[in-house]
């Protein structure tokens, strides 16, 4: 089976630089983006799709001209107190806060928000129960999410700094006889 993935396209806190807010909606280039990702979409075959509550998601599935199945489990990490700003505000108006999540980025719950390992958790309940269905799906979500479940394949969220995901790039796992491989990262 085949975890598709498409991030979302550019979106209006992606030019500000900022911990994206969740109503945050995509760009002009962002709609531009995700139509072009859509004739690369065309290549691949998938049951079921999913993707994040998020305006910048939804706005992504209906520029594919797609429906799916709403799922919380891949919004994007809650940068809870953190949302809306730049790393230089952060460090400024929360130095306690920004010290310890710099100082232990997996697991520190961002108040109000919550941890890389947290979120990996939540993920890893939703990716556990899309594969045993064990039928192509495409994920439409954001470059936190994409990462950990790049992580999950190796069993290790600390790999999460590892991977990146563009605006409206395609990501692929495959999951085959219980082994899980990365068939593309970051594509177009």
């Amino acid at each position: 089976m085949d975890i598709i993935m498409i991030r979302h396209g550019e979106s209006e806190d992606n030019i500000r630089k900022v911990f994206s807010d969740p109503n945050t909606s995509l760009t002009n280039k962002g709609i531009e983006q995700i139509l072009s990702a859509k004739n690369h979409l065309k290549n691949y075959e998938f049951a079921s799709i999913y993707y994040s509550p998020f305006t910048r998601t939804d706005q992504t599935r209906e520029h594919l001209g797609l429906k799916g199945k709403k799922d919380s489990r891949i919004a994007e990490v809650n940068f809870g107190i953190f949302t809306g700003l730049k790393y230089e505000e952060i460090i400024k108006l929360y130095p306690s806060e920004s010290k310890e999540w710099i100082e232990n980025p997996y697991s520190y719950d961002i108040p109000e928000g919550e941890s890389i390992k947290t979120a990996y958790k939540r993920v890893v309940v939703f990716l556990e129960e899309i594969v045993s269905k064990d039928e192509n799906v495409l994920l439409i979500t954001h470059e936190g999410i994409i990462k950990i479940i790049c992580s999950w394949v190796f069993d290790n969220p600390y790999y999460f700094f590892k991977f990146k995901a563009n605006n409206a790039s395609l990501s692929i796992i495959s999951v085959e006889d219980g082994y899980k491989f990365i068939k593309k990262l970051n594509y177009l």
